[in-house]
């Protein structure tokens, strides 16, 4: 049997990985991930980690928050190349955005490098760079 811990890592996962907006959807993927909880487990949990939703109606992580909101407000378009992903942003924002990815601590970024209107992310795997990039377009209103 999967703990609280467990469904709290899942549930970590999920909600960056995936536009979960609501918590019957939240409870339909952890029910796919081998969990049995009800939505009132499901509500305790977003209590207990402290997750937020968006204007947009998606829950983040309290620690995300900061880093959507800078996207969505300041990123103008997003692009790949292997494991690399190059984020444009309005002039002199490159430095926040990037503050905002390093405070994230999103696993498999690697490191990141900003200019003015430019900002570099360097990701573990050509994968990684592609799911990275889908994160960040359910974040930017342009993209």
């Amino acid at each position: 049997m999967k703990n609280r811990m467990d469904r709290q890592a899942a549930i970590r996962e999920l909600v960056r990985n995936k536009s979960i907006s609501t918590q019957k959807e939240l409870a339909a993927e952890l029910e796919k991930l081998g969990f049995s909880c009800t939505q009132a487990t499901v509500s305790r949990d977003i209590t207990d980690m402290g997750l937020k939703k968006l204007p947009e109606g998606i829950y983040v992580l309290a620690e995300d928050q900061r880093f959507h909101q800078m996207v969505s407000t300041l990123v103008v378009s997003v692009d790949s190349v292997d494991n690399l992903v190059l984020i444009k942003s309005q002039t002199g924002t490159a430095q926040g955005v990037c503050a905002a990815i390093d405070a994230a601590e999103i696993s498999h970024v690697v490191g990141t490098l900003a200019g003015d209107d430019t900002t570099l992310v360097v990701l573990r795997t050509a994968e990684d760079a592609t799911n990275f990039v889908d994160l960040l377009k359910r974040s930017v209103k342009t993209a």
